[in-house]
């Protein structure tokens, strides 16, 4: 049976259209959100609620704590299992590294070095030495990426050959499964982002930070370095005006955003529609799974 794939830039309705399909059929629900993953990451990562979770369970929610490693391999092995038992499967997200996992593939790069990577975050500018080795990916990469910018170095320096180098020498000809792919927009996408980053500022977005700080999530954890987590911190120890680190986050998340588009985009075989229009959606649904 076809997986409902119902990816899209942040903020663009994604959950709401999953919601309102699950309404309508019996279905399993995957989360491709590479946040979500993490407890305690709630109101920043735009997570449901728990009683929408109550509702409508998800596949890939609240996994793992802050400090432990979960990636696109691990994503795409995690629901594979689910979409083998034959269940209505829907994914709902816009991470495009575990879209690209589950649909496509991955090209063969090394694991992780934890050793090496700590090395290279101690570089003065890991973005120039990235610019310096793989000029194609670090065009791609905005320097505050640092997760991507510091995996492209890491690969190189593991293989001796760019990230991007690789990237294109790995086709995908064949679909992993078959899918019927949305790709969700809103015209109005920049003002919504910026809406609701206030929105989870008053919702308490700073203290969810700082709670995490004070429970020991170190500041360099992976997820801490994301968008608002980031900013945010760097108020809370740093002194970084929260007006500004409001600012920042607004703006690198509509960056993000744009980032998302790209990568669906070089996934292919999204169809673009309105987030708002869910008779379009619920239509996808049929075309998935059946009347």
């Amino acid at each position: 049976m076809p997986l409902l794939v119902l990816a899209g830039p942040t903020a663009a309705g994604k959950t709401a259209a999953a919601f309102e399909v699950a309404r309508r059929w019996d279905v399993e629900l995957i989360s491709a959100d590479a946040m979500q993953v993490y407890r305690g990451m709630d109101i920043g990562t735009a997570k449901p609620s728990p009683r929408e979770l109550a509702e409508f369970p998800h596949h890939g929610v609240d996994i793992r704590e802050p400090t432990q490693p979960y990636d696109a391999a691990e994503f795409a092995a995690d629901a594979d299992l689910l979409i083998d038992t034959g269940a209505r499967v829907v994914v709902v997200g816009g991470t495009g590294f575990y879209l690209r996992a589950l649909l496509v593939g991955l090209a063969p790069t090394p694991k992780a070095d934890l050793q090496l990577r700590s090395e290279l975050e101690r570089l003065h500018d890991p973005h120039a030495e990235l610019a310096r080795v793989d000029p194609v990916l670090a065009e791609r990469l905005h320097p505050n990426d640092r997760v991507r910018v510091i995996r492209g170095l890491e690969v190189f320096r593991v293989t001796g050959r760019p990230l991007s180098q690789i990237h294109a020498e790995s086709p995908f000809l064949e679909p992993r499964h078959a899918a019927v792919r949305l790709h969700l927009e809103r015209d109005d996408l920049p003002q919504r982002i910026d809406r609701r980053v206030l929105e989870m500022m008053d919702a308490g977005y700073l203290d969810e930070v700082r709670g995490l700080l004070d429970a020991g999530v170190p500041r360099d954890a992976k997820p801490m370095k994301s968008l608002g987590y980031r900013h945010l911190a760097d108020h809370l120890i740093e002194g970084l005006e929260l007006a500004e680190a409001v600012r920042l986050t607004q703006r690198d998340t509509r960056r993000f955003a744009r980032k998302q588009r790209t990568m669906l985009r070089s996934i292919g075989g999204f169809s673009v529609l309105p987030a708002r229009d869910l008779e379009a959606v619920l239509r996808a649904a049929e075309r998935a799974f059946g009347a």
